[in-house]
């Protein structure tokens, strides 16, 4: 794991936060609530596939297959 995963998660996070303060001045909060939600739901994309990787190393470390 480097820095690269943790710049692409503060990268959406900041993303996410400044469209949701546009979208809430714009008084557009279901939408706010929406991107939200899709702001979680690719940050759990990007660490699930870190999570994968973590389980196949540790399965091969110890045998488990």
């Amino acid at each position: 794991m480097d820095i690269t995963l943790i710049l692409k998660v503060a990268g959406v996070g900041l993303l996410i936060s400044v469209l949701n303060i546009v979208l809430e001045k714009a008084d557009r909060k279901d939408w706010s609530t929406f991107t939200t939600l899709a702001g979680v739901i690719i940050v759990l994309g990007i660490v699930l596939t870190e999570i994968s990787g973590l389980f196949n190393t540790v399965r091969t470390m110890f045998q488990l297959y």
